[in-house]
């Protein structure tokens, strides 16, 4: 599912079973699951189930990263395994980076992604922790400007 964030940028979100087969249209994955396995250009996050990232700031540089690629036009998937808890996640991250408030993250990606989003009380507090992650590392300010 295609999820355009206030700023205009767009990316696909997508847990493994609903993949999108025709591999031509992506041209960069950030994937929360080894199950994964691209052999297109793509970083895995080390991001247990229903866990938050086991090295925090890697998994943070990982997102603005593909946010930052988003952002210029390039055609961004996003996925775990069911596409809802981690998936859910790194959208609420990219919502951040993308002008909504930290607070309000996860209430925005639960309204225009899927209700279910974001599932443990962990992640939600993780979402919090990027928000502030990316004001002190100057990704809020940076991040959105398209070079």
């Amino acid at each position: 599912m295609d999820v355009t964030f206030p700023n205009g940028t767009t990316v696909r979100a997508s847990g493994i079973a609903a993949r999108d087969t025709d591999e031509g249209w992506r041209q960069f994955g950030l994937y929360c699951d080894a199950a994964w396995q691209p052999d297109w250009p793509a970083v895995t996050i080390d991001w247990p189930d229903f866990g938050v990232p086991s090295d925090p700031n890697a998994a943070a540089t990982q997102i603005r990263d593909a946010f930052q690629r988003a952002l210029v036009g390039e055609r961004v998937e996003v996925g775990c395994l069911g596409g809802q808890g981690r998936t859910g996640t790194v959208l609420a991250c990219i919502a951040v980076l993308a002008g909504v408030p930290g607070d309000e993250a996860v209430g925005w990606v639960r309204r225009n992604y899927r209700p279910e989003a974001v599932e443990t009380q962990g992640q939600v507090e993780w979402v919090a922790w990027f928000a502030g992650w990316a004001e002190q590392n100057g990704s809020l300010t940076d991040v959105n400007r398209a070079e």
